[in-house]
């Protein structure tokens, strides 16, 4: 699954240069999770904003018949792209590394970028390699599961509920496409911290 991240998202356009984040190719994923777990799987997206679009993502990832343990829980993913297919894309990797299966987020890359043809891509790397054809790629196992980590990002789920209801769903995109649900209680606690200021 991580090799299907090769593809690329705009996330902002300034005059004839675009910022890209790499982002699935989702023909890729689903043939990778449809593969490694048999159908025990499911994505759902919400459009959260129209302008600038925000999307949500909801990857649920369960066990297989073959015996893969996968956390079973549902695990959210947001994105503010240009577009809200760049959204989209956004959310997916950010549901991916809420699940440790993408790395944490990269630096974006500055490219050029025509109106028509749209951010010129071609010449970046993708984050991961792509896999070589005839040889089967590892699943990842599923990272261990701290309770303080699965309370804090539950904690956060919460905060983003309510920060929707209050109109400032955008807003609390725009701190978890930077920096994610965080890879540690601290992380996460100061990104809880970041979206709950927002309140204010």
């Amino acid at each position: 699954m991580r090799a299907s991240l090769t593809g690329w998202a705009t996330v902002q356009v300034q005059g004839e240069r675009a910022l890209v984040l790499p982002a699935p190719d989702l023909d890729a994923l689903y043939a990778g999770l449809e593969r490694a777990l048999e159908g025990h799987w499911a994505i759902r997206y919400a459009v959260d904003h129209m302008q600038p679009p925000v999307v949500r993502a909801s990857l649920s990832l369960g066990q297989s018949e073959a015996g893969l343990a996968v956390a079973g829980r549902v695990r959210e993913g947001l994105g503010q792209g240009h577009t809200l297919q760049d959204s989209r894309l956004l959310a997916v990797a950010d549901a991916l590394r809420a699940y440790g299966i993408a790395p944490a987020s990269s630096e974006g890359q500055w490219v050029e970028y025509d109106s028509e043809e749209g951010a010129n891509t071609h010449e970046l790397e993708p984050e991961q390699p792509a896999p070589i054809p005839g040889v089967p790629t590892p699943t990842p196992s599923a990272p261990p599961r701290d309770p303080q980590l699965e309370r804090a990002r539950k904690h956060i789920d919460d905060l983003l509920e309510g920060l929707r209801e209050e109109g400032l769903g955008a807003q609390a995109a725009r701190v978890l496409s930077s920096r994610g649900y965080g890879n540690t209680v601290e992380e996460s606690r100061e990104v809880y911290k970041e979206l709950k200021a927002l309140k204010s």
